[in-house]
């Protein structure tokens, strides 16, 4: 169906960031008031080395530009202006001769190009970081290092309260203080202390009083978290210590040309120390201990704030709601096993019951049969696989992969779980789930057990269950007793109570 500007709210939007280091192109689809990524575009362009030292862009670099912004245009024809959205960022912000370049551009691309504020596009990665990240209440410090700019922002869900850009890039500081990529210990000092000097300058209202989750977003961020979790420098997310080490890797190995290390893409390497200095310096200064990474960022933010709907709930909500509609999940069952599941849950936790697994759990137990749409047959495996690798809007991979983990454990064969489970809370959450579908395997209304328990022992579960029940539905019992076998395979014990 071609797109017309009739179109009261557009069902297609499309954005492209011309960063100082990557161009990227989004085009995404709106369904329900959530937005879908149907096809996506990067070219490593490195508009900000293309700076002269008087602030001019360079025509070999402004060729290499335009070439992309050729192809780009070519991707978006037939789009109508308003469902396209340009923006330029700091390179543009700073060269002289922007407003040139950008005529040759727009020619090229057949839209106009905006060019952002420092602070504008603060806000708009926290609104793309926002959408990507559970929307709790804890006040969150973004950081975006670019190629040429750092954004900091201090937000709360969808909203922004405090934004700031810095002139510190990855590409501008690797060129400035690793010239020839030479990796020397007085480089990164005086990098990260150049670096610092910067960020002092907001330390005072961004001191770590005023927020409570550290997120970092786009390219650097995603490069370090995953150099530091395969190299085994840090358990997880970013660190001070795992970057320490990175670095002393990098020194190590005295100039670039000497560097290949694992999860680190070859696009990005020359651009590597720059951000690792920076992002020591951030860490340093603000106090960060600690930082995750949010898969959405400025692009994404642009694409939200075109379609004009910031969204003061939890996405994750909606986007079960969708996937329920999309597969068309037997409400009524999963409705029963999730209050079972729920109520089991909170028996076996007790005290220690932990709330965002319950989540979890909850939308777990709401989705376990999507892959039915697929197959019967291993119907767990391909609920799991699509949980795992599906675009779930407001749900990070993290979680996607903890749903899977549960949706895959809820039937079948155990020995599957040892290597993906290792968290008692996890385990909780798929014996929970596991023990709801084998009530409700009829897929009817039943009457549960008088008494009915679950809690944890010092080897496995006790599920206590009433006599007479078990009495009057034998092929539940049976399965209790086929359950227990598949508990031993993965070392735990499941014992079946009768009171």
């Amino acid at each position: 169906m071609p797109l017309t500007s009739t179109l009261p709210t557009p069902d297609v939007l499309a954005t492209v960031d011309l960063g100082s280091n990557t161009f990227r192109l989004q085009v995404s689809r709106v369904v329900e008031d959530q937005l879908y990524p149907l096809d996506a575009m990067k070219e490593t362009v490195r508009l900000g080395a293309g700076l002269t030292a008087d602030k001019y862009l360079d025509e070999v670099t402004q060729e290499k530009a335009l070439a992309c912004m050729a192809r780009f245009g070519e991707r978006l024809r037939g789009f109508n202006p308003r469902q396209v959205r340009i923006v330029g960022t700091n390179t543009l912000r700073v060269a002289k001769n922007s407003a040139e370049f950008i005529q040759r551009a727009e020619a090229l691309l057949g839209f106009p190009i905006e060019i952002i504020a420092g602070r504008e596009e603060a806000r708009l990665v926290y609104i793309g970081a926002a959408h990507s990240l559970p929307a709790t209440k804890e006040k969150r410090l973004v950081v975006d290092i670019g190629g040429g700019s750092t954004e900091f922002v201090i937000g709360s869900q969808f909203k922004a309260h405090v934004t700031e850009s810095l002139p510190l890039g990855c590409v501008s500081y690797s060129l400035r203080y690793f010239a020839d990529g030479k990796l020397s210990r007085s480089n990164f000092a005086d990098a990260t202390l150049a670096a610092r000097n910067e960020i002092q300058r907001i330390t005072a209202e961004y001191r770590p009083e005023e927020w409570q989750l550290a997120v970092g977003t786009s390219g650097t961020a995603r490069s370090l978290r995953d150099i530091l979790e395969i190299n085994d420098w840090s358990a997880s997310d970013i660190t001070l210590d795992g970057m320490l080490k990175l670095r002393a890797e990098l020194i190590r190995r005295e100039n670039l040309k000497n560097v290949s290390l694992n999860g680190l893409k070859a696009d990005r390497l020359p651009v590597l120390p720059g951000g690792l200095a920076i992002m020591i310096a951030i860490f340093e200064e603000l106090g960060v201990n600690k930082m995750i990474v949010a898969e959405g960022a400025l692009r994404d933010g642009v694409l939200y704030d075109l379609l004009g709907r910031q969204r003061e709930k939890d996405m994750r909500e909606s986007t079960v709601q969708l996937f329920k509609r999309r597969y068309h999940v037997d409400v009524a069952q999963s409705e029963r096993v999730q209050a079972l599941a729920e109520r089991l849950y909170r028996m076996v936790a007790g005290e220690d019951l932990d709330q965002d697994m319950l989540k979890r759990l909850i939308w777990a137990a709401r989705l376990h049969e999507i892959g039915l749409t697929i197959a019967h047959t291993a119907y767990h495996k391909h609920s799991a696989y699509i949980l795992q690798n599906a675009d779930m809007p407001g749900f990070s991979k993290r979680e996607q992969a903890m749903l899977a983990t549960i949706v895959l454990g809820h039937r079948g064969d155990m020995g599957k779980m040892l290597q993906v489970v290792n968290d008692p809370a996890l385990w909780q959450a798929v014996v929970a789930l596991r023990l709801a579908v084998l009530f409700y395997r009829s897929r009817n209304t039943i009457v549960l057990p008088a008494e009915l328990d679950l809690k944890p022992d010092a080897k496995g579960f006790v599920l206590t269950v009433s006599q007479n029940w078990l009495k009057d539905n034998p092929l539940t019992t049976s399965a209790f007793r086929q359950e227990v076998s598949q508990w031993k395979n993965v070392g735990f014990e499941l014992d079946i109570s009768q009171r």
